[in-house]
Parts: C-alpha cells; sequence; structure tokens
C-alpha cells in the first residue's frame, strides 16, 4: 500500500501540487516530538465504560468526571499520554450499561490539560465519517490542544458494530485500504491552502472545493494505529506515528519478551522502508504490592473471582464475531497463560520487578507503555509513589 499524491480526480482548476506530508514527529518542537525524546514514554490507557473481570472491588468508574482527574494527575507528573477504546455494541454488550465516546472525552480534556498527548479512538469507517467532518473536528481539538491531540484510528473489528450502522462487515484488508483513502484525502484537507476536490474511488463519499482552518500545528494531528497484521501495518507504516502493538506470544511477560523483538523489527523496518519513523506502544495491565508475595495473591485473587450470574456478560465474555488477525494470531512462546487479567500483557511484582519488566519491553523495542490498572484510583497512586521514582534511577524517564 503506498501514499498516492499524484492521483487527484476533479481537482480544483489551478489548485497547487500535492504538498510533502508531514507529521508531528517532522517537527522537533511538537508536542509529540516532546514526548518521543523520553526513554520509555509513559501512558493510561482509561475505560471509559463499565469493565468488570472481576468481583474484587474497584474504584473504576465509566464516568467523565472519575477519568479526567486520573488525566489530569498524569499530566501534572509528566505522563505522555492518554487514550480509550471505544466499542459500538447493543444492549447487553458492555458489562454496565455505561459507555463514553473516546473521541468526545479526549478531545473535552484538552481544555483542562497543560502538555500530556489526548489521542481520541475513531471507528473512521462506520456511518460513514465524511473527511470534511473528521478534518474539521480533528483541526479544532488540535487548535484547543495546541498540537497534542490525536486520533486512534480504527476500522472495526466485529461484524455486529458494522451492522449497527446498517453495513455488512467489510473484509479485513479492504477496511485498510479504504481507511488509506480517507487519510490521504484527510492529509490534503489539513495541509492545502486552496480548495480541494475528490472522488471517493472506494468510498462513498466526494469533497468538492473543501477547505478546512485553522490548519494543524504540526502538519496534522497525532495518528496512532491499533493493529498486527500486514495489511494494518503497512497502512501504520505510511500514516501512523505510533503503532500500538499487540504481543504476538500472549499476555505472560515472558512469551511477550520472546516475541516481540522480531514483531517489532518488522514494523520499524517497514516503516524505514518508506522513509518513516513509527513508535511502538504496547498496553500492559499492572498488578504490584510491597513484596512478590502480595502482589501475585492479588492478581490471582482478581483472576480467581470472575463476575456472578448477575454480571455473566463481562467484559472478556463478549465473544462478538471478530477477525482481528493480531489478537487471534497470539501464542504462547513457552506455553505460559496470561491470568486474564486484561490488558494486552500482564506485569505482575513488586516496584522493583515491574520496572525490570519495563526495561525488558524497552529492549525488545517498546518504546512506550500505556497502562492500565484493576483500580485504577489505588493502584495509580502506588505506581506514583513507588515506582515512578524507580523508572527514573533506571534511566527510563527524564
Amino acid at each position: 500500500m503506498s501514499l498516492v499524491l499524484t492521483e487527484r480526480p476533479e481537482v480544483t482548476p489551478g489548485a497547487p501540487a500535492a504538498p510533502v506530508l508531514r507529521g508531528p514527529l517532522d517537527f522537533p518542537d511538537s508536542p509529540l516530538s516532546r514526548s518521543a525524546r523520553q526513554p520509555l514514554m509513559l501512558g493510561l490507557f482509561l475505560n471509559l465504560q463499565d469493565i468488570r473481570i472481576s468481583s474484587v472491588p474497584t474504584s473504576n468508574s465509566w464516568t467523565y468526571d472519575y477519568n479526567v482527574e486520573l488525566v489530569k494527575k498524569a499530566d501534572a507528573l509528566g505522563f505522555d499520554l492518554a487514550f480509550s477504546r471505544t466499542q459500538w455494541l447493543p444492549k447487553g454488550g458492555y458489562d454496565g450499561e455505561a459507555s463514553l465516546d473516546s473521541f468526545v472525552a479526549l478531545g473535552a480534556m484538552a481544555a483542562v490539560t497543560q502538555n500530556i498527548l489526548l489521542v481520541s479512538t475513531l471507528h473512521v469507517l462506520y456511518g460513514p465519517w465524511h473527511p470534511l467532518h473528521i478534518a474539521k473536528i480533528g483541526a479544532t481539538f488540535d487548535h484547543i490542544a495546541k498540537g497534542r491531540w490525536g486520533i486512534n484510528i480504527v476500522t472495526g473489528h466485529r461484524a455486529i458494530e458494522h451492522e449497527m450502522f446498517g453495513w455488512n462487515r467489510i473484509e479485513h484488508d479492504q477496511r485498510y485500504e479504504m481507511t488509506a483513502e480517507l487519510f490521504e484525502v484527510l492529509h490534503r484537507l489539513w495541509t492545502d491552502t486552496e480548495n480541494y476536490s475528490h472522488v471517493g474511488r472506494l468510498n462513498p463519499w466526494r469533497v468538492h472545493n473543501g477547505y478546512i482552518t485553522p490548519k494543524p500545528a504540526y502538519g496534522r494531528p497525532i495518528l496512532v494505529t491499533a493493529t498486527g497484521s500486514p495489511a494494518g501495518i503497512d497502512f501504520a507504516a505510511t500514516h501512523s506515528d505510533l503503532l500500538f502493538v499487540t504481543s504476538p506470544g500472549g499476555a505472560h511477560i515472558d512469551s511477550a519478551l520472546e516475541t516481540l523483538p522480531a514483531h517489532i523489527a518488522t514494523i520499524k523496518a517497514r516503516a524505514r522502508a518508506l522513509g518513516r519513523e513509527v513508535k511502538t506502544i504496547i498496553n500492559p495491565v499492572v498488578v504490584s504490592r510491597s513484596t512478590e508475595e502480595a502482589s501475585w495473591a492479588h492478581a490471582r485473587a482478581i483472576a480467581e473471582n470472575k463476575p456472578g450470574a448477575d454480571h455473566v456478560q463481562f467484559f472478556q465474555n463478549n465473544n462478538y464475531d471478530s477477525d482481528a488477525l493480531a489478537w487471534q494470531g497470539r501464542k504462547d512462546a513457552r506455553n505460559k497463560q496470561g491470568l486474564g487479567l486484561g490488558g494486552n500483557i500482564e506485569v505482575i511484582g513488586t516496584p522493583e520487578q515491574v520496572v525490570e519488566q519495563f526495561a525488558a519491553l524497552k529492549a525488545a523495542g517498546i518504546d512506550g507503555v500505556q497502562l492500565s490498572f484493576y483500580d485504577f484510583r489505588e493502584d495509580f497512586d502506588h505506581f506514583t509513589r513507588e515506582i515512578l521514582p524507580l523508572l527514573k534511577e533506571a534511566g527510563l524517564r527524564l
């Protein structure tokens, strides 16, 4: 998949040639470039919906107030980014009845934060979104956030979500081809200084004399893609700044560390072949106490106390049909299984052991960790008191 710069159906007469595309990492003073200079970027992977993986008590809440306080705290501590999933599921599809939209919620946080990058998840093919809507709303959030806002690009892997919008699920690789065309147009709308027109080749929309102002501060908003398939990696290598990876080896940390280096090397080589750089981030769930025994005891308690019959539709049992290749392909290299704590990998242990595991992830090629906690309020407090200073001592944070 290559980025089309010259094909311009229905081009406005007299319009200039397509510009060289530049993203935030091409600007040394951009907020993303600032964060990328950290040895290991730190972020929060928020829960803007009810997620109940266990009946062990937790303070977690889907509410905006709960989550914005976490993000404000992370901002004050120097964390680099925050984002959350968005899902479109029918009644009974969520663990509870509430789920905020990440596109709106993370954009809203721009007005009450100073430095942290805010990434809004958006299913870009549902609706369908028109590129003018995405370009204008994105430029507005970028203006409010002064270059700190971005999009986590989701093409949609569950048939039930496509069907909610009146579509049959689009074939996996075709979704990325459609999304590539969309972002080719968005790049033009975010950068062209004259009107721009385009007739969709794969998408059911057209743009006639489209124009967006203000322009984003650093070429375009930050772009993130969560993927592991060849088609997804090609798309991310062409368009994205951050690639949200899945451990090919499963949730167990040893298996992840065995399988991640080759996977990340493939991703970065693909980007370099296109003359670009992408950063890789991953989502560990962190369970830590003062001793190894207490850490594992708490992790096992979470795993062994699944919700009862009144919550049979809890998050990890929402087995809606999915064609997400990255998750289907996970194989545990050492036949070790994770405990099912949520997150992409499980980091369990004392503060010192957590830092050791983070250092190993960095050595495997990971550029940043997007943290989840079983209890965000309590466990994030523990992380900031006990683990963050050790990360600085270990040279993983400046």
